[in-house]
């Protein structure tokens, strides 16, 4: 009984050690400063893309059509020996839930709903996991904008943007115009949230440079005026 306890241990510390090994960090510092250069890629033109059916959130004149890729996914299945692989596609984008979409998405058409131009909010590659849009500050101030919750950079190098990678924080004008980074380059984003006209975020940056994000860490306290023009964050110490 000993050895087999002694066996299911090494077992069990050979397996976490694999386990660590292939864990991916989130940033991959390529040089020997360990300063990751930050290089926004654009979209790939040639990719084949798909659009959800537009949304409009209540009291604004834009429709935003969510672009993704088809995905599919891979089921397998072994019987007597064999082995069957079934494809499923899945052709959804986004969920809607008012007042946040969610989903995989990688850009956005915006469309007055009154026109048939449509414009894209960025050139450049992203993820977008989230956009919230600020409903009660545009009842209390007739401001109307956008939060987006995304990734912007492959920062773990593996050909993917996900949720393996760097979070950002991004604000827009409910048609898609002043798209603006509030989130400092490799700052993974906490959390945030809406108070008056005031929109307050936290980020962590990783100090020690060792491609993960720690209690050795530094969490970076930030904030910017809703009804300013600049939209320029600004640092605060809650902790003083």
């Amino acid at each position: 009984m000993k050895s087999y306890i002694a066996l299911l241990a090494v077992s069990l510390v050979a397996v976490v050690s694999c386990k660590k090994e292939t864990e991916t960090p989130k940033v991959i510092y390529e040089n020997e400063k360990n300063t990751a250069e930050v290089n926004y890629q654009k979209i790939d033109s040639t990719e084949i893309k798909i659009a959800d059916l537009p949304i409009k959130f209540s009291g604004t004149n834009y429709l935003l059509h969510p672009i993704g890729n088809v995905r599919v996914y891979n089921t397998g299945s072994s019987r007597s020996g064999s082995s069957k692989i079934n494809n499923q596609v899945s052709y959804k984008i986004s969920n809607y839930s008012t007042p946040e979409i969610t989903g995989f998405i990688t850009n956005v058409m915006f469309q007055h709903k009154d026109s048939l131009d449509l414009k894209p909010l960025t050139e450049n590659r992203m993820e977008i996991l989230s956009i919230n849009y600020l409903d009660e500050l545009a009842l209390k101030t007739n401001k109307q904008f956008l939060v987006y919750t995304l990734v912007d950079v492959d920062t773990n190098k593996d050909g993917r943007y996900d949720d393996n990678d760097i979070k950002t924080l991004y604000i827009s004008k409910i048609n898609g115009t002043k798209f603006t980074k509030l989130t400092p380059d490799l700052h993974e984003l906490l959390d945030w949230q809406v108070i008056d006209e005031k929109l307050y975020f936290r980020s962590i940056e990783d100090i020690n440079k060792n491609g993960e994000f720690d209690s050795k860490d530094a969490v970076h306290y930030s904030s910017i005026n809703l009804l300013s023009e600049d939209w320029k964050p600004e640092p605060y110490n809650p902790l003083k």
